[in-house]
């Protein structure tokens, strides 16, 4: 009898996630001494507002919390989100359309398991974050490329949405601020978007993750709000990483339809059960509370968005477009690649990251990860003083490229 594969063909067809395997390398580069600088991992270098993290203290210290809770979340956190939602997007939802997960990767998770089957096509918008093909697949889905690129601002036309819809097309990826181009919607597109999506008969699930990290003239725009026809087909994922600078408390969810959110408890009940009770605590002080704190942060982030994009486009061969949201710079380093680099020629921009860590000690993701080749995510979450000394590093090496 043949000896049958040791890992299932599900799980040994995922990708590792280059986001976060780039930031151990450059953290494990740190810990042993190596004056490395990341780019790599998308997290504020904000601590998590006081607030939050003393009512987690306190917590701690009350026996309730020691036990287990509903498996879809504390209610008073999910009466909170509904709430919040209202407030923020001018979405109203109940609380029996939320569900409480473990970060939005399992919110993302939960989503394409519930909503598709085998051979089920998801139109999926590049560049894309790394986790929205993995999971869409581990689902029995098939993600459904659609390329943009920084002519159209990575932005998406109903054109090309049009043109990858087939009979099997069951949802499309929506990503308003986007990770990894930063790239912001127009309210008048993200309206024109979920009309199309509500003709055809398609589900939407659209990450508002970045929804308060917007600069300068854009907008953030939920698309069930502006769209309210679109609610019985509509998943919004979210979550508080970003927001509060709480990326390790690992606090998410989505809301849909509560037969949807329904059905996608029932599967995080035998997953996970429910998220950590004193993040949840911690989560139900975030959110309740003012935006105090995310405002104070983006006056950092949008000086650091001008920062790293002035010395970006300053190195020959790199073409960087201003982002309008989250926190990340998208360069196309196409002008690089084929050339010499220190003596080494660079063929493709995942080898042009491999030589910017090995020889200046500088990681960044390249575009590979992401489904555009040709491209570098740069998350501009970290100092001032690291983004300047990283890119003088880069520029130094890259300067003399030929």
């Amino acid at each position: 009898m043949a000896e049958l594969p040791r890992i299932s063909r599900r799980i040994g067809s995922i990708a590792e996630s280059a986001t976060l395997a780039v930031d151990a390398k450059a953290k494990a580069l740190a810990a042993a001494g190596r004056p490395v600088i990341g780019f790599g991992a998308g997290e504020p270098d904000f601590p998590t507002p006081d607030y939050i993290v003393e009512a987690a203290v306190a917590a701690c210290r009350e026996v309730k919390w020691h036990r287990y809770t509903p498996a879809g979340g504390l209610p008073e956190l999910k009466e909170a989100i509904a709430m919040k939602t209202a407030r923020d997007s001018g979405y109203s939802i109940s609380a029996a359309q939320v569900l409480v997960t473990n970060g939005g990767k399992q919110a993302l998770y939960n989503a394409f398991a519930t909503l598709l089957d085998p051979g089920d096509e998801v139109i999926l918008p590049a560049p894309y974050w790394t986790t929205y093909p993995e999971s869409i697949m581990l689902a029995g889905g098939a993600p459904v490329i659609v390329m943009t690129d920084e002519e159209s601002g990575y932005l998406a036309s109903i054109e090309q949405l049009e043109a990858a819809l087939t009979p099997r097309t069951k949802a499309l990826v929506f990503v308003s601020p986007s990770n990894p181009t930063g790239a912001v919607y127009p309210p008048e597109l993200v309206k024109a978007i979920g009309e199309w999506a509500l003709a055809k008969g398609i589900w939407v699930i659209t990450d508002e993750i970045y929804e308060h990290l917007v600069y300068g003239d854009a907008r953030f725009a939920s698309m069930p709000a502006l769209v309210p026809e679109l609610a019985d087909r509509c998943v919004v994922v979210n979550g508080v990483a970003k927001t509060y600078a709480m990326t390790g408390w690992r606090v998410g969810w989505m809301i849909a339809p509560a037969d949807v959110t329904k059905a996608a408890t029932n599967l995080q009940s035998h997953a996970t059960s429910n998220v950590a009770n004193v993040s949840q605590v911690a989560a139900l002080a975030a959110v309740s509370g003012n935006l105090d704190a995310v405002d104070e942060m983006k006056v950092a982030f949008d000086r650091r968005r001008h920062l790293i994009v002035d010395l970006l486009n300053a190195i020959p061969g790199i073409t960087c477009p201003t982002p309008e949201g989250a926190f990340y710079a998208y360069p196309s380093v196409k002008g690089l690649v084929g050339k010499s680099i220190d003596g080494t020629v660079v063929n493709s921009s995942s080898e042009l990251a491999g030589v910017i860590l090995d020889k200046v000690e500088v990681a960044v993701v390249p575009g590979e990860a992401f489904g555009t080749p040709g491209y570098m995510r740069l998350s501009y979450a970290t100092s001032d003083q690291k983004i300047t000394e990283g890119l003088a590093r880069m520029h130094e090496l890259l300067k003399s490229a030929n």
